[in-house]
């Protein structure tokens, strides 16, 4: 979540819609160094150079300041043309956004409408990797699966939602099944209320863990338990690579 000012909280913007497609590849590379174009970016982007209004316009359009446009807008060009000449895989996920027309900003970034045929899993998400508290995780990653694929995922924030609030959070965005670290034993009970599937005690990449978890390949610790109040209790094990992880 960016914040260019200590002490300063980022201030949320307003977008008018999701990206439908979030990731664009080169041909003939699959993997490789990656660019992540955040949401605000891309709304810069289509707000000015495919609706074609000026800076002031889409500042409006995105209720923030013009200078703050501008920022935004020079930094997803530099990405796009480093994702283009460079032959990087371009990914569109995170930013500190809200939908314009959302009554609930528990749907950001996610279609809340899917079908049945849809899984929805959420993973508690960490600059790519699973975060290992799960009642203090600002940012889950949802990834909506259908027939043993993912075919769509966002990064969606917490908005300060903790502990047992983050199961009323899954429910609202729809999510099945939850992958996190460590996780409490009322967070659990929270989440079995909910009729939330939980793999807990995992640590790593997060869309290795998914890959891993539709593979039905995923190492989990059944019996997770987090008791940690602050971060000096880490080397006492019981959160995901801090203990709770089978190997």
């Amino acid at each position: 979540m960016e914040n260019n000012m200590p002490g300063r909280k980022t201030k949320s913007r307003q977008v008018e819609t999701m990206p439908e497609y979030t990731q664009f590849e080169p041909q003939g590379i699959t993997y490789g160094e990656q660019i992540v174009l955040s949401v605000d970016e891309f709304e810069t982007i289509r707000l000015i150079d495919l609706e074609h209004l000026n800076q002031e316009l889409a500042a409006n359009r995105m209720n923030v300041a013009r200078t703050t446009v501008t920022a935004i807008y020079e930094r997803a060009r530099t990405k796009l043309a480093d994702a283009i000449v460079n032959g990087k895989l371009l990914l569109i996920e995170g930013g500190h956004v809200h939908l314009q027309y959302d009554v609930v900003d528990y749907n950001i970034g996610t279609r809340t409408d899917k079908g049945d045929q849809i899984m929805r899993i959420a993973v508690t998400y960490d600059n790519g990797n699973i975060f290992q508290h799960f009642g203090k995780t600002s940012q889950f990653k949802l990834y909506d699966v259908e027939d043993g694929k993912v075919i769509t995922s966002r990064v969606v924030d917490t908005k300060g939602a903790g502990h047992g609030a983050l199961a009323g959070f899954l429910t609202a965005n729809k999510v099945d099944t939850l992958i996190c670290g460590g996780i409490g034993g009322g967070a659990q009970q929270a989440l079995r209320d909910a009729d939330i599937k939980l793999f807990g005690g995992v640590s790593g990449n997060t869309d290795e863990a998914v890959e891993m978890l539709l593979k039905d390949e995923l190492e989990f610790n059944p019996d997770v338990q987090c008791n940690h109040h602050g971060e000096h209790h880490h080397h006492e094990g019981g959160c995901g690579n801090h203990g709770c992880h089978n190997l």
